[in-house]
């Protein structure tokens, strides 16, 4: 079986959450590969140079940045493709149905010559044979947020890599020299992400807050603002393989990621994965049973709540092999073994969907509106 991985054009122009899942993705498939029994193998394409139709399946990350061509271009040539969709999960009905809202007017507005970005998400979760969601929250904002049919959505977590686990906090000591308790929040640095936020919540406990990620040019203003705290310290952007990055989750008192929403993060699992503890955003799609010892959800923009939070582990720290055993079942290895089923199981089924075929001949028909017009009249 020959996978083709696919996201938009400028994934690995930067680090991040997606480019870890799709990198570790591919090399935990191709081990399962190398078993003569289960023959597999999966690479990133570069649609400059190869055909979709080179390949059995094509498994599409990320339904945004323009990636509906993607899974429409494979439609048109018989490939039947997987979406990892990574959705917010504050998706609801009442928020598809302002979208859908939103479209129509938009749409006859500009003679259906506009399409809205809610639109191509949709398309691509129409079309693609089998949706991957990364929890049970993204899954119900699928279905609610875009009507999707929950019998073609599979729900698989991240993974993570080994090394967490692993890790010791003394590399992180002898590199910055804190040697104290502090707070870690690792991500790109913007407003989105909300660092300014974590701040300004702590302000007053003398509590070192310590930043890893990176500051694109226009978020540079954000960032000097963020460092006007004598309490930061901004290290930059760490590698994921950085033995230094997972040494830093392992030193740290508490992780802290109040963004504005999150879909499955990978920084918070690495966390659990080191032994400490987290405070992260209530807008997320991560669900650990019996985890409210050394996870805890606050509002992103409740300053108050994320400084209880973050006081409560500082003042009783959960034991480090309790807070490790939440997520030691997390490897790329039994997420890639779960996908591989999927793969099977869609190549062994119909050779398209029958409501996504529909879809799609409307597409070649130059009524591309058509189809979302009939359903969603009467969805919304």
């Amino acid at each position: 079986m020959r996978v083709g991985i696919l996201s938009y054009p400028m994934l690995f122009q930067r680090e991040g959450g997606l480019q870890v899942q799709v990198r570790e993705t591919i090399a935990a498939l191709n081990r399962l590969g190398e078993d003569a029994g289960h023959p597999l193998q999966a690479e990133l394409v570069d649609p400059n140079r190869e055909r979709l139709d080179h390949y059995d399946l094509i498994h599409v990350f990320s339904a945004i940045s323009g990636n509906y061509r993607v899974v429409e271009s494979a439609c048109e040539m018989g490939v039947p493709v997987v979406l990892s969709p990574l959705l917010s999960p504050g998706w609801d009905r009442a928020a598809g149905i302002r979208a859908r809202v939103a479209d129509r007017l938009a749409g006859r507005l500009t003679a259906w010559n506009v399409q809205t970005s809610y639109a191509q998400t949709k398309r691509a979760l129409q079309l693609a044979r089998m949706v991957i969601a990364l929890g049970d929250a993204e899954r119900d904002a699928i279905v609610a947020g875009f009507l999707i049919d929950q019998a073609k959505i599979r729900v698989f977590p991240n993974g993570i890599s080994r090394h967490f686990f692993t890790t010791r906090a003394d590399l992180f000591r002898q590199r910055t020299g804190i040697a104290g308790p502090f707070v870690l929040m690792a991500g790109t640095i913007n407003p989105y992400k909300n660092q300014l936020g974590l701040v300004e919540a702590l302000a007053g406990l003398d509590l070192p807050v310590v930043l890893i990620g990176r500051a694109a040019r226009e978020n540079q203003p954000y960032l000097d603002e963020v460092m006007r705290s004598p309490w930061v310290r901004w290290l930059g952007e760490l590698n994921h393989d950085d033995p230094l990055l997972a040494s830093a989750f392992s030193a740290a008192s508490v992780v802290a990621l109040p963004s504005h929403g999150e879909v499955f993060p990978l920084a918070v699992l690495e966390a659990l994965a080191a032994g400490t503890p987290v405070v992260m955003t209530d807008e997320n799609a991560l669900d650990l049973r019996e985890s409210a010892f050394a996870l805890r959800k606050v509002g992103w923009n409740d300053a108050a709540a994320q400084r209880a939070a973050i006081c409560a582990f500082l003042a009783q720290p959960p034991q480090r092999e309790t807070v490790r055993a939440l997520v030691e079942d997390y490897t790329w290895q039994r997420v890639a073994s779960q996908i591989a089923n999927c793969y099977a199981e869609m190549l062994a089924g119909p050779v398209a969907d029958k409501a996504a075929a529909t879809l799609h001949k409307a597409a070649q028909e130059g009524e591309p509106r058509a189809a979302d017009r009939a359903g969603e009249i009467g969805s919304a």
